[in-house]
């Protein structure tokens, strides 16, 4: 492998699961240490990434925004801040934030990690192109569409559980139980969500199932 990757943000394909397009730049280059990702607003107005405020026990993240183009306004814990481009904003897990584009072509580079813990890059991006299907029902295409991307990346355990649950919902118990148990050897956290899952509902009586989710790591 490489030591070193190169590429220009451009050449990077968006995409979206239905929200805000970004670039998966971490996924691009194979960085493993942080994450990091690119949003562009077309216009002017475009939200350049969701509200949230990475409060969640699995989350904790500090994040790092660089308006690297353009003009943006961050709303942070309900304060509007000028950015334009060349502005560093940070914020620390709890704060509330959002931005959006107040000229075409904006594009912010976020970064970040959680502090004191190793980062765990789970290849979100492997799932999202199908993740309209899952979100309309349509769970046997979703992983039909899925399984080899996923498959030929198996170091990444968040795209498996997906797969997974779509396996579990589209009646295939074999295929769901086998990538779930991959998923948890990425994860041991996954093992406390497929437990209460609603997605796992159609194989939660089957002894294999529970007799993963009873498994205590070794």
């Amino acid at each position: 492998m490489s030591e070193y990757a190169v590429a220009h943000l451009d050449e990077i394909e968006e995409l979206t699961d239905g929200r805000c397009p970004w670039r998966p730049v971490r996924f691009q280059l194979g960085i493993t240490a942080f994450g990091v990702n690119a949003f562009t607003g077309r216009e002017a107005g475009d939200r350049l990434i969701n509200e949230h405020d990475e409060s969640e026990e699995h989350d904790l993240q500090e994040e790092l925004y660089l308006v690297q183009r353009g003009r943006a306004t961050f709303e942070l814990d309900g304060e509007r801040v000028d950015a334009p481009a060349g502005t560093f904003v940070f914020a620390r897990p709890g704060v509330k934030r959002t931005a959006f584009a107040e000229e075409p072509g904006t594009t912010l580079v976020a970064i970040g990690a959680t502090p004191g813990k190793a980062y765990e890059a789970h290849g979100a991006e492997l799932w999202l192109p199908v993740h309209h299907l899952y979100e309309a029902g349509r769970y046997a295409e979703a992983a039909d569409q899925a399984r080899a991307s996923i498959e030929a990346n198996p170091q990444y355990p968040m795209p498996l559980y997906n797969l997974a649950c779509s396996e579990s919902l589209a009646g295939r118990p074999e295929d769901a139980i086998r990538h779930l148990r991959l998923a948890i050897d990425g994860s041991e956290q996954f093992r406390a969500m497929a437990a209460e899952d609603s997605d796992f509902d159609p194989i939660r009586e089957d002894p294999a199932f529970g007799e993963l989710l009873s498994s205590a790591p070794q």
